[in-house]
């Protein structure tokens, strides 16, 4: 099995199937974790000197953050609904809580934070999905973190590919702090598959190929990108939904692609 690629688990008594730290992913910026919650369950945590986003993949919660609370928060009950995620932003140096009502599909994006910044909730009325590239290139992307002044480090979207096509395509990269040209992004990809029993495929690779790893990804797997490009293909029958998060030494997200791949960018059939 690839080094670049995180199986869920199902043996961990809090609920996490997945737990992504700088660590154990052997750098610098991103942490992911995803946690699931039977009703009346608890989930509490300290951001300390990170941000963090808690999206609402599906379900439905009670949450708080210091003096704020909000209730009865989710609208769907899994990602292949095509309505945007209730989410909750945290600063840094606070502290939140999350009440499960039902079954609730949580996944935690964490990134270093350099400010002060008040916990709020985003709703779905704050987002919206747009559709990017066409034919067997086209994907529904739904950016949940990513305005100027969102955050300091954390950039959160999440994205459906109907079965069959690519996305992340043409192949593109952000590794390299390069001025206006291309910004250095750690990135993670948590999946879902719909039927649950499919698969998908994703690559990752360098220029020179010293990354160069092609896996089959199940549902709620995670891919790490440290560097290099990583396209994703869903198969025919089988609809495919990731969450990325991406961090880095600056938060823009600039990108360049495969330069053997770009004349895809003006393929029209």
């Amino acid at each position: 099995m690839s080094y670049l690629l995180s199986k869920a688990k199902s043996d961990n008594v809090d609920g996490h199937i997945q737990n992504i730290t700088p660590e154990s992913a052997n750098w610098d910026y991103v942490g992911f974790e995803v946690v699931e919650l039977t009703d009346g369950q608890k989930l509490t945590q300290e951001s300390n000197e990170l941000e963090l986003c808690v999206v609402i993949v599906g379900g439905k919660a009670n949450a708080k953050s210091g003096e704020q609370q909000w209730s009865d928060i989710g609208d769907r009950k899994g990602p292949f609904e095509r309505t945007p995620p209730y989410a909750i932003f945290v600063g840094r140096n606070q502290a939140f809580e999350i009440e499960a009502i039902g079954n609730l599909e949580l996944a935690i994006c964490k990134a270093p934070a350099k400010t002060d910044r008040p916990a709020r909730l985003i709703t779905p009325a704050q987002l919206s999905y747009i559709s990017r590239g066409h034919g067997t290139n086209e994907r529904l992307v739904c950016n949940i973190v990513f305005g100027e002044d969102d955050a300091d480090s954390l950039l959160v979207v999440e994205v459906i590919t109907p079965d069959g096509n690519w996305s992340s395509y043409p192949p593109h990269k952000h590794d390299t702090d390069n001025g206006e040209t291309e910004s250095q992004l750690e990135e993670t990809y948590y999946h879902r598959i719909n039927p649950s029993q499919g698969f998908a495929f994703q690559r990752v690779y360098t220029d020179d190929r010293s990354i160069d790893e092609t896996m089959s990804v199940e549902d709620k797997d995670v891919v790490m990108v440290p560097k290099g490009y990583h396209p994703v293909g869903a198969p025919h029958g089988y609809e495919l939904y990731y969450l990325n998060v991406m961090a880095g030494p600056d938060r823009r997200w600039v990108f360049n692609n495969d330069p053997d791949h770009d004349w895809i960018m003006e393929y029209k059939k």
